[in-house]
């Protein structure tokens, strides 16, 4: 099996390189997924005050 392997990759060269890898390109969010990571930031603020109060006080 490997000797079938290596006679095509020797006689067929451009088999055995790989393609060049291409960098994935971000796609931009919606402004529906801005506002929702906006109100759950600001959920997060809200809930790490809530416990720095809590433990404040004690």
């Amino acid at each position: 099996m490997n000797r079938i392997v290596l006679a095509i990759a020797t006689l067929c060269p451009t088999l055995a390189f790989a393609a060049p890898f291409q960098r994935p390109i971000p796609q931009p969010q919606s402004a529906t997924a801005e506002w929702w990571f906006f109100a759950a930031s600001v959920g997060l603020l809200v809930a790490l005050l809530a416990v720095h109060l809590l433990v404040r006080r004690r």
